[in-house]
């Protein structure tokens, strides 16, 4: 199973914001229970078009500016769900209405994490049990 996690960039911090995030880490995870192993499988980059990748500080509470209305926009959105669309789930701190129908367009599950900031793979210790 492959999960995507996103991040600031190599150093794998987690970015709270997965529709505005510069990468994704996609983890293999195998086994299961308690025995269960994450393996970095690649650090893939947002493809989203519509925004910039030079996020020094992330924005708290930054909400989409766009009209949920503006197709041109969901497409956008859609464009970063194909990008891992090999995964099975995603774990998020935040996620707008047209990244969560992106992700779950490409049958990506969405698991919230509402921890403080840590490392993905610290992050997806604690939220392994709940990927089923």
């Amino acid at each position: 199973m492959k999960v995507a996690i996103p991040v600031k960039d190599d150093t794998l911090v987690f970015f709270s914001n997965a529709g505005h995030t510069p990468y994704f880490a996609v983890y293999n995870i195998k086994g299961s229970g308690m025995f269960k192993s994450f393996e970095l499988d690649e650090v893939r980059a947002n493809p989203r078009t519509d925004i910039e990748h030079n996020h020094e500080e992330e924005e708290d509470g930054h909400t989409c500016s766009h009209h949920h209305g503006d197709e041109e926009h969901a497409k956008a959105h859609y464009i970063m769900g194909e990008a891992i669309s090999d995964c099975e789930f995603i774990v998020v701190k935040t996620a707008c209405k047209n990244t969560a129908a992106a992700f779950t367009k490409q049958g990506i599950k969405i698991k919230k994490y509402n921890g403080e900031v840590d490392k993905a793979n610290i992050i997806l210790s604690k939220v392994s049990a709940q990927l089923v």
